[in-house]
């Protein structure tokens, strides 16, 4: 049990590598700034259109027909969605990355006023949304590690591979936002240490035998909230960065590319 534990704080961690690869530059230039983010965007739509939804999907088969086990995920991750725009919609100002009102004029500067609050709200909301996509993701690595450690360590793997660019996604608007190396490590390296506490949960039940089909609504949920994520805050972020329409569309696609790489590797 405690092995299981270790693999899934591991797992969680690798967030903060993202992050050290963020404050280990002296500084952010705009196209670097746009890469990332956009990396980060490709990244997170790919894992939870390719990976997360399709768990979700065949895990509720495991008590559903294939039909009504397809439409509850898609159900949940259109749910997913409509709590992240929820979030987007109603909490207050501060709280609030995607309302920007003049964002041509207000946003030209990296360094201004209003460029700083939008990317440290946009770095924080990421960070709370990452947090609750690796809660249940620490769950499933520590019940994998639990039940074949192999499979666990595989599984914790490829978590760590996803986690990395999750933390870059957190870290690089927050140190661009404060100057702070610290808060952008902190915040990059907390929105992974949701997954060890889900892996502390997952042992307090290990007795229970959760049903399949919950952690298939969990992963429609999270797959959903990630997809929005990336659209309404990451790649908008990325075009205001950006000094050339590419910067975004490669980094776009190196992080598809990688996290499809990533899981052809772990399926051989």
């Amino acid at each position: 049990m405690l092995f299981a534990l270790f693999v899934s704080m591991l797992a969680g961690l690798a967030t903060a590598i993202g992050g050290a690869v963020v404050i280990t530059r002296k500084t952010l230039p705009r196209p670097v700034m746009a890469a990332a983010l956009a990396f980060s965007s490709g990244a997170m739509i790919m894992v939870s259109m390719a990976e997360i939804l399709p768990k979700g999907v065949d895990s509720l088969a495991a008590a559903l027909p294939e039909g009504q086990a397809m439409g509850l995920a898609y159900l949940s991750f259109f749910l997913g969605i409509g709590l992240v725009l929820s979030i987007d919609r109603f909490l207050p100002a501060p709280l609030n990355p995607g309302e920007t009102e003049g964002r041509e004029d207000e946003l030209a500067s990296p360094s201004g006023q209003r460029q700083t609050t939008s990317l440290l709200r946009s770095g924080l909301l990421v960070a709370i949304v990452l947090g609750l996509h690796n809660f249940p993701e620490g769950m499933a690595t520590f019940f994998a590690t639990y039940t074949d450690p192999t499979m666990g360590l595989t599984l914790a793997t490829a978590i760590a591979i996803h986690n990395v660019p999750e933390g870059i996604a957190v870290a690089a608007p927050v140190l661009a936002a404060t100057g702070s190396r610290v808060k952008a490590l902190w915040w990059a390296t907390a929105s992974g240490l949701t997954e060890p506490l889900g892996g502390l949960l997952a042992a307090a039940l290990v007795a229970w035998v959760l049903p399949e089909s919950l952690f298939g609504i969990l992963y429609g949920l999270v797959a959903g909230m990630m997809v929005f994520l990336a659209i309404d805050e990451l790649l908008p972020a990325a075009w205001r960065y950006q000094t050339d329409k590419h910067q975004t569309v490669y980094g776009m696609i190196a992080g598809l590319g990688l996290v499809a790489f990533s899981l052809v590797l772990f399926a051989l």
